[in-house]
């Protein structure tokens, strides 16, 4: 098999996750809004006909639920998300997969389907996007790295999608664009979706 994923997630601990979230829901609710969102990730994920690498923001935690050899354990590399981004799919495609896809942790309409579809589409197409609908994206996939597309972005912010999009019509990439999906970065986020009930969470007025 020469399809990889690459997962990348942050060290769940209080404070440093989630930190608009954190805003209006407190830390200590918002850990459990990531460890939740954790675990919804690694489900999908396992259930993906795929090569699984997860990369860890601080360090390589060797007892948790991201067993192996389920999903093999690397750190992430770098300054910005760009560079270790970039880094990851470096030291992945170096292991000899042809087609590699990253994703985050916090999509909680993510679905092992829509993984199956990046993969399938990395058959036909160069690259393959799946925005979100705060203008980002929360899966980027190629079939050989692209390093423009990690640098002089404003990691973040409403604008990655787009200037995504414009480094692949000036390299005249073939790529395809999956449905867009929410991530969950805010209180608002948040209240949309069922997870506030399954983590029995108070919620501030």
């Amino acid at each position: 098999m020469k399809n990889a994923l690459i997962i990348f997630i942050r060290n769940p601990e209080k404070g440093k996750v989630k930190s608009r979230l954190a805003k209006d829901l407190g830390e200590g609710r918002t850990l459990e809004v990531y460890k939740f969102l954790l675990q919804h990730t690694r489900d999908v994920c396992a259930d993906a006909d795929v090569h699984r690498f997860v990369f860890y923001s601080d360090y390589i935690n060797l007892n948790d639920a991201w067993n192996e050899p389920c999903f093999a354990k690397h750190l992430q590399e770098g300054d910005d998300l760009g560079e270790r981004m970039m880094n990851a799919f470096a030291k992945v495609f170096d292991f000899g997969f042809e087609r590699i896809a990253i994703i985050g942790s916090d999509c909680y309409e993510l679905t092992t389907a829509h993984l199956d579809d990046a993969f399938a589409q990395l058959e036909e197409f160069d690259a393959v996007i799946g925005p979100s609908k705060d203008g980002g994206y929360y899966l980027l996939g190629m079939k050989q790295l692209h390093p423009a597309l990690f640098t002089e972005k404003k990691w973040g912010s409403d604008s990655v999608l787009i200037n995504t999009l414009d480094d692949f019509e000036l390299q005249g990439t073939n790529y395809i664009e999956l449905p867009p999906l929410n991530d969950i970065d805010t209180l608002a986020d948040l209240l949309e979706t069922d997870i506030p009930v399954k983590c029995n969470l108070d919620l501030p007025k």
